[in-house]
């Protein structure tokens, strides 16, 4: 190998090299999690993780699948969200273009003072050496914001299952409620038609007629309060689905005999870094620590190469007779630029700590949710178990009042009494019951259940 050879084959890798690897942004690391070792709160033993279970398999419901099936096909936020992938991948493409000439191709004929001119050749058009890692740090951030943008469709993803499900839950408690104050407001009727005929006859007083016409009345007031809180709760249903009820959707079945799995906690540090508003949030750092790449390479040289070749002739019959071509090369160096350069370095810095801030906070966000979810797991059972025994309770005194007022040996009043606390008893086991398969279906997003696996996990 002669020496110009070998001096050509080192200088090309090492210049090749210096274009690839030369990068002024900050080295990523992950910032320390803010939050406690362990969560105040123990978790299930055994079980499935939730970021391991599938939504179908924990919401092992036929209705409930339907449900969420439908809201995954027809929900809009989450069209958008896709939509959102798309459109920054589009951005990632064409900021990655600028990692390669453009060659572009073109006759020119004209005519000038000295004769006919005709041009007709390729050109590559202003394609800057990347020496300082400018272009490589926004194509870089460019990537890193359409991680972001996958992970927060995930984010999307994940929110809707839940909210499907906490939305049918809450339908399905209204009826229930709803079929418990129509069965109360019938035997009210019924216990003022017979206050009206012992009043009628001279056994009862007005006071007691009045008392009973009022129970009855308030009977009428929370089931029209409950009903349009059904009719609510239904339209937030329908436009989770993002299209009307189907008409051969399974019926539901009551809250009581819903059971959802038990899902284990595990540590804070594997949970939440696998949460997609926590991943977003770490690709959005990604993407500011390139920027101050970007913002420190603008303080050097700025190479540019444009050249062509092709054909020139001054008679269109000769024009593949004669080759011509161009080579020329540009140097920027910032001198004086009043400061702007330092300004937007300051800025990008400023970005990259504001990048950290939410990064520290959504992480904090995250682990509170998922400390809350685990202590309404921890209370919401036994709360519930409490109040089951109070409600049967008050239905055993219900039915000792109806035995002694049928024989004469207690008055209305005390019936009546004994039948609205039986009403509030039961109405507070129903939403007890819907605040503990809610509180399990929160349970489970916030472990980072139901999140769909990355459309991203490869670079496009």
């Amino acid at each position: 190998m002669t020496r110009p050879q070998l001096r050509t084959s080192l200088v090309l890798p090492a210049l090749a090299a210096l274009l690839s690897a030369c990068s002024f942004a900050p080295v990523h690391e992950r910032p320390a999690a803010p939050v406690a070792a362990a969560f105040p709160q123990p978790g299930a033993d055994g079980g499935t993780p939730a970021t391991e279970l599938p939504w179908a398999d924990f919401l092992a419901d036929a209705r409930l699948k339907v449900l969420v099936t439908l809201a995954l096909k027809n929900n809009r936020d989450l069209r958008i969200a896709a939509l959102n992938v798309e459109q920054v991948r589009a951005q990632l493409g064409a900021q990655r273009a600028d990692l390669w000439p453009t060659l572009g191709g073109g006759f020119v004929g004209g005519r000038q003072a000295t004769g006919n001119v005709y041009t007709l050749g390729l050109q590559v058009t202003a394609f800057e050496l990347d020496l300082f890692g400018r272009v490589k740090n926004l194509s870089e951030a460019a990537l890193a914001r359409y991680l972001a943008s996958d992970e927060g469709r995930r984010a999307v993803h994940a929110g809707l299952v839940a909210a499907v499900a906490a939305a049918d839950l809450a339908v399905r408690a209204d009826d229930e409620l709803l079929a418990l104050t129509q069965r109360t407001l019938a035997s009210r009727n019924e216990g003022l038609r017979l206050v009206k005929l012992r009043f009628d006859g001279g056994v009862a007083a007005e006071p007691e007629l009045r008392n009973a016409d009022s129970l009855v009345a308030a009977a009428r007031v929370n089931l029209a309060a409950l009903q349009r809180q059904r009719s609510q709760d239904l339209n937030a249903l329908v436009l989770l689905l993002g299209q009307p009820l189907p008409a051969d959707l399974p019926p539901a079945g009551e809250l009581a005999a819903l059971r959802l799995a038990d899902l284990p906690a595990g540590l804070p540090s594997e949970v939440l870094l696998q949460r997609p508003d926590v991943r977003q949030a770490e690709q959005q750092l990604v993407a500011a620590n390139a920027n101050i790449g970007v913002a420190r390479a603008a303080f050097f040289p700025r190479i540019s190469l444009t050249g062509s070749a092709g054909f020139a002739s001054n008679q269109l019959s000769g024009l593949f007779d004669n080759t011509a071509w161009t080579f020329t090369g540009q140097l920027l160096q910032p001198i004086f630029d009043a400061g702007r350069n330092s300004a937007n370095l300051a800025g990008a810095q400023a970005a990259r700590d504001i990048s950290i801030a939410q990064y520290e906070k959504t992480v904090q966000t995250a682990f509170r949710e998922v400390a809350d979810a685990l202590a309404g797991r921890a209370t919401l059972g036994e709360q519930l178990a409490a109040q089951q025994a109070q409600a049967d309770a008050e239905a055993r005194r219900l039915a000792l009042a109806e035995l002694l007022f049928q024989g004469g040996v207690a008055n209305a009043l005390e019936r009546l009494d004994a039948e609205r606390a039986t009403l509030a008893a039961r109405q507070a086991v129903v939403q007890l019951q819907l605040a503990r398969l809610q509180n399990a279906v929160q349970l489970y997003r916030v472990l980072g259940g139901g999140t769909p696996a990355p459309l991203a996990s490869a670079a496009p």
